[in-house]
């Protein structure tokens, strides 16, 4: 039975109920699975020893997921030893598109739209809507979460400043 977290989120003022678990500091990241734009499968374990930027969107097709893939695809080109992964629900052909004519080249974009295994996992999926919550998740090379962001307001952007200073951080300042 999946844990259900009601008024988790909101989108335009609109409350709704977030599935899984509140992901915390310290803990260490759930195992998930999204596809490629291969349809090929993608775990945490495929960047195993990578310190991951994790970023749930619900899709790619709005205006703020569009702004913020594109921001974070522009910081990724800054961060060495990163991987920057943006998952939503949208198709694995609907990302690929988007990824070119955005020209968007330095960061994984994942579908969860099978299974939403990540959604589930990380607390983002929307119960009502089948989409994922805006969240960011860094976790570090030993797979322990080191910073978590979950935007009250869908419809709203995350905040990139302490994110971007979450993945710079030494791991033992992050705690």
């Amino acid at each position: 039975m999946d844990i259900e977290r009601k008024n988790g989120t909101t989108l335009k003022g609109n409350p709704f109920t977030l599935v899984g678990p509140e992901i915390k500091v310290g803990q260490k990241a759930p195992e998930f699975t999204a596809l490629d734009g291969s349809l090929q499968p993608v775990t945490l374990a495929s960047s195993k020893g990578k310190t991951r930027l994790l970023v749930s969107v619900p899709s790619l097709d709005t205006p703020v997921c569009d702004a913020e893939t594109r921001r974070f695809n522009e910081e990724a080109a800054k961060l060495s030893g990163v991987e920057v992964v943006i998952v939503s629900v949208d198709l694995p052909f609907a990302q690929g598109r988007f990824c070119q004519t955005a020209g968007i080249k330095n960061v994984k974009c994942l579908s969860d739209h099978r299974d939403v295994s990540f959604g589930k996992a990380y607390g983002t999926l929307i119960k009502e809507l089948r989409l994922l919550s805006r969240a960011i998740f860094v976790v570090d090379a030993s797979d322990t979460i080191q910073y978590v962001e979950y935007v009250p307001e869908v419809s709203q952007h995350p905040n990139y400043e302490k994110a971007l200073e979450a993945l710079k951080q030494p791991q033992a300042a992050r705690r």
